[in-house]
This record gives C-alpha cells, structure tokens and sequence, in this order.
C-alpha cells in the first residue's frame, strides 16, 4: 500500500458518521491542517446532496473554518464549466461527504475537476473522504457486497477509484456493518494489495509512508501476502471463502502503521 507519486498532502480517510456534534475529534483534525485556508465540499456521491452542506458548515464553523464552498457534479461536463473550477481556485483542502462511491469516480475521474483536486494535494492540500469518499481513495474500491456473513465467493463487486491510495482496498461503515468477510474475499483475490476498513467516527490520517488511526473505533487491516492457500479461483461462485495465515491487525486511536513495512505500530491499551 503506497502513496501515489509526488503526494505531499496528507490524507483523512473517514469510515462515515464522524462526529459532528461533540468533541469533534476527526473534523478537528482536518480544520488543524487547513490552516485558515479554504474548504471544498465536495458532495458529488450524492443523488441528493441537499443539508449537507448546511450540516458540515454548521460543524466546521465551531471549528474556524469559515470559507467552505460546496461542489457539486450533476454530469460529468460540469467538470470542464469554469465556475465549478474556480470553486477550487486557492483552495486548501477538499473533503468528500458519502453517498455512492461509483458516482464520484464516473463524474470526476479523468477529468479537470480530478486534475484540480490533485494538484491541491501535491500543494500540500488535505484530502478527506467519509463513507463513499474513503472508498474511492484507493485504486480498487469495493462496491456491492454483502455484510454480516460468510462470503461467497461470487459476492463480490469492486471498480476502479481515484488511486490516491495504491495497492489497497478500503471499506468504510466496517465492524457496524459487519463487513469483515467481504474484505477477505476481496483481498483473496487481490493479495498483493491491503485490506483497510474503517470503523464509523473513525480515520487513518495518511501522512507520508506512515498513517495513524483517531476516532472512536478501530481500524482493521488484512495482509494476504503470506497466504498459503485459497480456493477463490477453483470454488464455485455459491461457496463459502476458504483462506489460510492471511494476516489480520486491529488498530485502535493512537496506533498506527507503516505502509511501507506493512507493520503496525503503538502501544496497546492493558488494564490496569
């Protein structure tokens, strides 16, 4: 899992439902790394995008940031209309809300608004994605699959994303929407990639070869770089997976993992 070429901007990659109303933990985190500087919505993954804007504005506001605009794709030839560019004119970061991750992808990827978005993050930009926009921050993004069970092996559909995020697979809404076994299944058929899921009020701050877990929850990554067997190519599509040694590590705020060495790091909380 690595970070595409010449990135310099951190990235917050959020597993939905961030607090809003309280501490604020993770919102907080992208407000610090703005550092005054303008906040693009992008609530592309929407089909309905009305109250987001008012509710994130509403959030970030009680933080200091106060210059947030909304972009907002309905097709993808609004990407080359030039008052959505400008929405990004000296922007400092840009934070994708949730919805359906194969929107964001087909309405911006290859397109101005994309190149726009990448040029604030080789800047030194923030990028942030909750829900649907963590999702497609990696170069496969799951898709449909099923939750709260067993995989089967034909359960299973993945698309490409934005890349900004290499050799990983990351799912959002994770331990709440019992999605475990679809990570595997998607990691058996991709090993050399990492499985990443996100727990909701939770974010791997990316910064770097290193990323660091804050939030409520736990983040949850699968290395299948030393499986040893697999039955996801020979199995009929109707069965259940079968893998074996694949790797699990359960990072909770303060831990943290090196995308380079694939090792975690930090101390783990023992009771006194």
């Amino acid at each position: 899992m690595t970070l595409a070429p010449t990135a310099e901007g951190p990235l917050i990659i959020i597993g939905g439902h961030e607090d809003k109303e309280g501490d604020k933990v993770i919102l907080k985190a992208v407000a610090e790394r703005l550092k005054g500087g303008r906040l693009v919505l992008a609530t592309i993954a929407s089909h309905a995008p009305e109250g987001y804007f008012e509710t994130y504005q509403k959030a970030f506001a009680s933080l200091g940031v106060t210059d947030l605009v909304e972009l907002y794709i309905e097709d993808r030839a609004e990407t080359h209309d030039a008052g959505k560019l400008a929405l990004l004119d000296d922007a400092a970061g840009v934070f994708f809300s949730g919805g359906d991750q194969l929107r964001i992808s087909s309405q911006i990827g290859d397109t101005p608004i994309e190149a726009r978005i990448r040029e604030i993050w080789r800047a030194g930009g923030v990028l942030a994605g909750t829900s649907a926009g963590a999702s497609v921050m990696s170069d496969t993004m799951m898709v449909r699959g099923a939750s709260a069970e067993t995989h089967r092996i034909g359960d299973l559909q993945m698309a490409p994303g934005l890349g900004l995020v290499r050799d990983a697979i990351i799912d959002q809404h994770f331990a709440e929407r019992g999605r475990i076994g679809r990570l595997l299944g998607a990691v058996a058929q991709s090993p050399r990639v990492l499985g990443v899921g996100i727990d909701e009020d939770t974010a791997m701050v990316v910064e770097g070869d290193d990323f660091k877990v804050i939030g409520s929850g736990a983040v949850y990554v699968v290395d299948a770089a030393d499986v040893t067997a697999s039955n996801i190519a020979e199995a009929k599509s109707e069965r259940a997976l079968s893998m074996f040694d694949v790797r699990l590590h359960v990072l909770a705020s303060g831990d943290g993992l090196n995308l380079t060495t694939r090792r975690p790091h930090g101390q783990p909380q023992i009771p006194a």
